[in-house]
């Protein structure tokens, strides 16, 4: 069933006032003056790293990028309410979510750079790369969050996926199969308000959380742009799968401040208007606004936070361009753990290909 509130939960307004919320603001009761700074730092830093990621794509040296800017509190509250142990499935979109799980800033490009399947080990940071084909990662988590079951392993496993995900068929039969089996997933909707150019009312005349309701498991609304609000919901959810209660679907109500990707133009479908409705809610400001009107940060603070942004930045963009092109056939590299002979074929036929025009034999293509 949908939790028994009127409105998304929240725990900070606009202006950066507290909400009292008895039913979340114990939730976060351990997050003082020191953590609220950190979140804070996390949420200037991801905002910078994904500035610095859009303009090396109009710089010609990305293939694409999946901008998050407005969604930042989204990610970074529910990433940091997870434990390590947990398992983490990603979309696109979650860079702040990789940020905070502790992917290096300069291995967050190799596939948006055309360099690589990947860009980091998903071992050493359980978080899943960027998943392209929309919704499939919602499968993905489902059967590992049983695997887990299984094994007897007190983890919560989470999936981001956006509104437009929540119509896709893939989506449903994870969100089926996990009620059915009572696997300990976290559901993480990030409805930004548009799937490319496709408003959510156009997807659903009733809250994505009530898809969730439908299935049968738990489901709640937050201000996604609420970072301390997401992290009370998100810990919420994640507890409940950790203790063997089964799915929880969580819906942050945010919104995309940029493109779908740069390769989109979001003025052809939507107005200044509804931008300017949105700025008055983004994360950062909201944040912010928290930490000055508690007296909780200085001018210092500030500075030394902007200092750790255009670090990180600074890092990005030299991994970037530090890329080594890769070699033509390392594109059937990890494909499968294990020789296969289509692959082989498909092998042999590119570099019989390359060779026609380059005189070169595979091996030098290596």
């Amino acid at each position: 069933m949908v939790a028994p509130t009127t409105h998304p939960v929240q725990l900070i307004q606009p202006d950066g006032q507290r909400v009292h919320n008895p039913a979340y603001s114990g939730l976060v009761a351990d997050i003082g003056p020191a953590r609220l700074r950190d979140l804070y730092r996390d949420l200037v830093v991801v905002r910078r790293l994904d500035n610095e990621a859009i303009a090396l794509q109009r710089q010609g040296e990305l293939g694409l990028w999946a901008p998050m800017t407005g969604q930042e509190a989204a990610q970074v509250g529910s990433a940091r309410a997870l434990e390590t142990d947990d398992y983490v499935f990603t979309s696109y979109r979650e860079h702040a979510v990789a940020w905070c799980r502790g992917v290096d800033p300069a291995d967050m490009t190799a596939l948006w750079r055309g360099c690589a399947h990947s860009g980091w080990d998903p071992a050493t940071v359980n978080t899943t790369n960027p998943a392209i084909v929309v919704g499939a990662q919602g499968l993905h988590a489902t059967g590992y969050a049983m695997g887990a079951k299984l094994d007897g392993a007190d983890i919560a496993t989470i999936v981001y996926f956006g509104d437009g995900a929540t119509s896709q068929g893939d989506l449903s039969e994870a969100l089926g199969f996990a009620v059915g089996w009572g696997a300990g997933v976290v559901f993480f909707c990030q409805n930004n308000h548009w799937a490319i150019s496709a408003p959510t009312q156009m997807q659903s005349p009733v809250p994505l959380a009530q898809r969730a309701a439908g299935f049968g498991m738990p489901a709640v609304q937050v201000d996604g742009n609420d970072v301390l609000a997401v992290l009370a919901v998100t810990r919420q959810a994640a507890r409940h799968a950790r203790e063997g209660s089964g799915p929880f679907f969580v819906e942050a109500l945010t919104y995309r401040m940029g493109p779908h990707t740069t390769s989109d133009d979001p003025s052809r479908y939507r107005t200044p208007a509804d931008l300017e409705a949105w700025k008055v809610r983004d994360p950062l400001d909201r944040m912010r606004r928290l930490l000055e009107r508690e007296n909780l940060a200085d001018r210092a603070f500030f500075d030394d936070v902007d200092t750790t942004a255009q670090d990180a930045a600074t890092r990005l963009r030299r991994g970037t361009l530090e890329l080594p092109d890769p070699h033509p056939l390392t594109m059937f590299d990890h494909v499968y753990a294990t020789d296969h002979a289509l692959l082989a074929d498909e092998r042999a036929g590119y570099a019989d290909y390359l060779a026609s025009f380059t005189g070169t034999d595979e091996e030098a293509l290596r």
